[in-house]
């Protein structure tokens, strides 16, 4: 536990460290000293190595020279020559006594022993150090070591010459334990000469060590781990080799620096010693101040921001609580305006959505409680997604702005709220309001947003959606009440009528509807799905050349399920795309049938808005040709006005496309839409239908007939067939005529027939056709 507090691990962390700090400054100084120690020994053992050599050197000459006087005394060169033993004895002791030589000897031209200082009977045996003997005949003396009689000793030798060489003077110095003191005394090291016999095995001759430290010189390995420097020198020899060991003792040499050594130690110690104190007093001074910083965050954490702390420090941990006392304030700030936001929109200051949710909860509980009616409304812009991409962003916000002021003054009171739940959806509360003031409320919002909007010089053109519900009409559940207030804002919007009370006949997000979603699919993947064809008739030849393919679903146990029912349904769901190519794949395939069989028609296919937006529909519509072997110009294609409006750039550059591949191109519904001249002109267009709303409103309505009359000449000038369609009666049908317009379509003419019905149809038709143009005939 102890090692879990800061100050503790401070503590730690300063007295590791400054442990692994004076370690390795012991170890590297003790290191420095040790090798000092070694070089130094090793700068011992060099010196002496000269020293010894400059001994040997000299003792060597000290014999050359007392040998040289010998051999060349006249009177021991006589004695040699006249064989007198007596005399060349005593001349060999008196010269060797001078030098204080241990051996001094006499060897004739044949190499055997004529005289022996020593006087131990060797006359007359051979001399053990011919090549002594061969090396003085060549080069006039030698040097060498060798052992007699068991003793090692350093011998030259020099010629006896009478005028020529009669014999060789021999004088040795004996290498024992006094001559290896001596040479300690000049080097400062243990000396010791030892012998190698044939098997390798070392032998002490002499040392200046004491008996029972000579055991351990034969083992040289033994040496160095008990802590010496050595240095083995090969003497010259002849037989048994001769070496000259030299020694330094480490732990001596190592001995003036033990205090050195000890007081590291001491200085060591007071370091850690000092550290412990340093690091408890810097921990402590960190620690304490931390432990206020603590205290202080969880009193931030409570959301106590009354007082700030109190650190009057200049160091790091004075900063720290200046800090936190910043922080402290913006911690308070954002708070403040967090609460803001998570109730406010940002950009146009209206309540969002989860403020609009809490004042609904609210006003649903307190309508129950005083049992008294509330409404909601949903509203949607209209063409604001066009006014984003055409104008772009910044124009759309500012649109919202605006938007927002305008919808905040159509409310009558203060309990009222409008908010902005996302994008351009909008909704409106009235805590206190029936279904009839929300319609009034709805058709002055409506009129508010038929004003003029003017955004930086550009004029912005919008509408609204609105779906209206009531509370406890359209449900007592908050979600509830909000999905079905959605639901009638989508119906408003569908049917163009501004403003739309929830109806459940337009509830589509049921079971059933996912039902039905399923159902679609496998319609379309089983052919479920049938295409029936509705002829055009040429008003001025009573022929027909054209045909509209119009899907059909005979669902196997709902029966027939009208278009308008499962068509608006899947443009919803995006599933349209799948049931237009299929149309597509199916119409272009009857109509190569037909050709195959010698009938001449041409077929109109109706494509969708999301459809008509996408860049692959020309790549789908000639691939299809090419797989039924379809001319181009036998397929029309229709769209209708309001589709090419939703997105006027894009869908005039896919009608481009289609007409590059020669499919003639129809606008379906024309009159309906928002289109204008300049548009219209833009477009490849080859054919006007007039929407069926005027053509049957004519005998009614003189505004429909000149409606009908002006698009046909509108058509008609820009070199555009107009087909009118929705014909229901005779009468209809010959003021089109009179109104010169060019094709015809409706049930007065035809229903929408399968293929087999159609083709009979024509064979009908065609023979009436016939007969009339005879009577005609006839009658002029």
């Amino acid at each position: 536990m102890f090692l879990h507090s800061l100050r503790a691990r401070i503590a730690l962390v300063f007295v590791m460290l400054m442990l692994v700090a004076q370690a390795a400054a012991f170890v590297v100084i003790n290191s420095v000293i040790v090798k000092n120690a070694h070089r130094n020994a090793e700068e011992q053992l060099s010196v002496a190595e000269r020293v010894f050599a400059q001994v040997l050197h000299g003792n060597s000459e000290q014999l050359t020279q007392a040998a040289s006087v010998v051999a060349a005394d006249f009177g021991f060169r006589e004695a040699v020559a006249t064989h007198d033993g007596k005399t060349v004895g005593s001349a060999l002791r008196n010269h060797g006594d001078r030098v204080h030589a241990d051996v001094v000897m006499l060897v004739d031209l044949d190499g055997k022993l004529i005289a022996d200082s020593a006087d131990v009977g060797h006359e007359g045996m051979a001399f053990p150090f011919p090549k002594l003997i061969r090396t003085v005949a060549t080069k006039g003396d030698a040097s060498s070591f060798g052992m007699i009689g068991g003793r090692a000793y350093q011998l030259v030798a020099v010629p006896v010459k009478a005028p020529i060489t009669i014999a060789w003077v021999v004088m040795g110095f004996a290498i024992d334990d006094a001559l290896a003191r001596e040479m300690s005394s000049l080097t400062s090291l243990d000396v010791s000469f030892l012998t190698v016999n044939d098997n390798g095995e070392w032998g002490v001759l002499a040392s200046s060590l004491p008996q029972d430290a000579r055991a351990a010189l034969k083992d040289q390995a033994q040496l160095a781990e008990d802590g010496y420097a050595t240095r083995i020198l090969r003497l010259h020899s002849e037989g048994q080799a001769v070496a000259v060991l030299l020694e330094r003792s480490m732990n001596e040499a190592l001995a003036p620096f033990h205090r050195l050594q000890s007081t590291l130690l001491l200085i060591t110690l007071l370091g850690v010693i000092v550290s412990v104190v340093g690091s408890m007093l810097t921990a402590r001074s960190v620690t304490r101040p931390i432990a206020a910083l603590a205290q202080f965050s969880k009193r931030i954490g409570r959301g106590d921001y009354a007082e700030p702390i109190e650190i009057r420090q200049n160091d790091e941990i004075g900063e720290l609580a200046r800090a936190f006392n910043q922080m402290q304030e913006g911690i308070a700030e954002r708070e403040r305006r967090i609460t803001e936001l998570a109730y406010m929109d940002r950009l146009t200051g209206l309540p969002n959505r989860a403020l609009f949710n809490d004042r609904l909860q609210q006003a649903i509980a307190a309508a129950m409680r005083g049992n008294h009616p509330l409404a909601v409304m949903m509203m949607d812009l209209d063409r604001f997604k066009y006014v984003n991409d055409t104008l772009g962003h910044p124009i759309g916000d500012m649109l919202l702005c605006e938007v927002a002021k305008r919808l905040r003054a159509a409310l009558l009171r203060e309990t009222d709220t409008v908010a902005r739940l996302g994008g351009d959806e909008f909704a409106v509360l009235l805590p206190t309001d029936d279904l009839p003031a929300a319609r009034l409320l709805a058709q002055r919002m409506l009129r508010a947003l038929e004003e003029p909007i003017t955004i930086e010089g550009q004029l912005v053109d919008v509408g609204a959606s609105i779906g209206i519900v009531t509370f406890p009409h359209n449900g007592t559940d908050m979600n509830v009440l909000l999905r079905r207030a959605d639901i009638a804002m989508y119906v408003a919007k569908r049917s163009n009528l501004g403003y739309a009370l929830y109806d459940e006949r337009h509830d589509q997000n049921s079971a059933e509807r996912l039902s039905l979603m399923s159902e679609l699919r496998q319609a379309v993947e089983h052919d479920q799905l049938t295409l029936h064809y509705q002829p055009k008739v040429d008003l001025a030849t009573h022929r027909v050349k054209y045909v509209e393919a119009l899907v059909r679903w005979e669902h196997p146990t709902r029966g027939f399920v009208a278009p308008d029912q499962f068509i608006p349904f899947a443009e919803q769901t995006g599933y349209i795309k799948t049931i237009s190519r299929w149309v597509a794949d199916k119409a272009i395939g009857q109509c190569a049938a037909w050709r195959a069989q010698g009938i001449e028609l041409a077929v109109s296919v109706n494509v969708s808005a999301r459809e008509l937006i996408q860049s692959s529909l020309p790549e789908t519509f000639d691939a299809l040709l090419h797989k039924h072997g379809v001319a181009p110009e036998w397929i029309w294609i229709e769209i209708t006005e309001s589709a090419i409006m939703d997105d006027p750039n894009h869908a005039i550059e896919t009608l481009d496309r289609l007409h590059a591949l020669g499919i003639r191109l129809s606008i379906d519904d024309f009159g309906t839409g928002y289109s204008s001249l300049s548009y219209l002109k833009r477009m490849p267009v080859d054919e006007l239908k007039i929407d069926k709303s005027f053509v049957m409103g004519m005998s009614q309505h003189k505004d429909d007939e000149t409606i009908v009359r002006s698009t046909i000449d509108l058509g008609h000038n820009m070199g555009l067939k107009v087909v009118a369609e929705g014909v229901e009666s005779q009468e209809m049908l010959e003021r089109l005529r009179a109104l010169r317009c060019d094709l015809a379509q409706g049930f007065h003419l035809s229903r929408p027939l399968p293929p087999a019905k159609l083709e009979a149809w024509l064979a009908e038709w065609t023979v009436g056709n016939q007969q009339a143009l005879a009577v005609a005939r006839e009658q002029t």
